[in-house]
């Protein structure tokens, strides 16, 4: 199916994968400079994802990994503890504990965007650096139910569809208030609101056929990463 072409990340070969390659020579940059191992703290991630990132590397011995989900995962591959948390909320972190905060497509599920904003808040309170990615609101097929312009459409009408239809990854779902429950649980960022949960980071955008497809934004108080 064509979402899988696109947007599955478990598939080396889609575009979704050869995105993610692309911007981890980003997140290589910015921990270049810290002694080994790099503490990263992973807001969201799974250890597949580093298990496919740290093919043909030495990201083993170069990262020490930290899993942070609502719910538990097996640790796996380079990925040294996961742990059950939130977010938003981190208290069982201290200031700059990690040498970088990174999160992958997280950010947009998180809830509103006073939700956005206090886990941006966390994310630069524990971390030295950050590095947080998200798909850009106004790329044309939103990036989820990988439908045109999905993201515009009413609630109601969103709802309607995943009720009667597959979309992406998702669906069909009959029951409403379950379809309801998944629309409305994502919240996708314009480069604008990204920029302002995130006051002093760059932003690098990632661009598909000309457009911008999605955004990391990276910095912190130990540098501002490679420019």
């Amino acid at each position: 199916m064509i979402h899988r072409l696109i947007a599955d990340n478990t598939n080396p070969g889609s575009l979704a994968s050869r995105l993610r390659r692309q911007r981890f020579r980003l997140l290589l940059e910015l921990t270049a400079d810290f002694a080994r191992p790099v503490r990263v703290l992973d807001v969201g991630g799974r250890p597949k994802y580093w298990e496919m990132m740290a093919a043909g590397t030495d990201l083993a011995g170069r990262l020490e990994i930290t899993l942070l989900n609502p719910e538990p995962h097996p640790v796996g591959g380079v990925a040294a503890a996961a742990l059950v948390g939130d977010g938003r909320a981190m208290p069982q972190f201290a200031d700059g504990q990690f040498d970088l905060v990174f999160s992958n497509s997280t950010i947009e599920h998180v809830g509103s965007l006073a939700d956005q904003q206090r886990m941006a808040a966390e994310v630069q309170r524990v971390g030295r650096r950050y590095y947080v990615q998200t798909p850009n609101r106004y790329f044309p097929i939103e990036p989820h139910f990988v439908f045109p312009f999905f993201q515009f459409l009413p609630l109601a009408g969103r709802t309607w569809l995943l009720q009667r239809f597959r979309l992406g990854w998702y669906g069909p779902i009959p029951d409403r208030e379950a379809a309801w429950n998944e629309v409305s649980g994502v919240r996708l960022l314009s480069r604008a609101e990204l920029a302002a949960l995130f006051p002093g980071g760059q932003i690098y955008t990632e661009c598909f056929l000309g457009l911008a497809k999605s955004f990391v934004v990276y910095g912190g108080r130990a540098g501002a990463g490679p420019k």
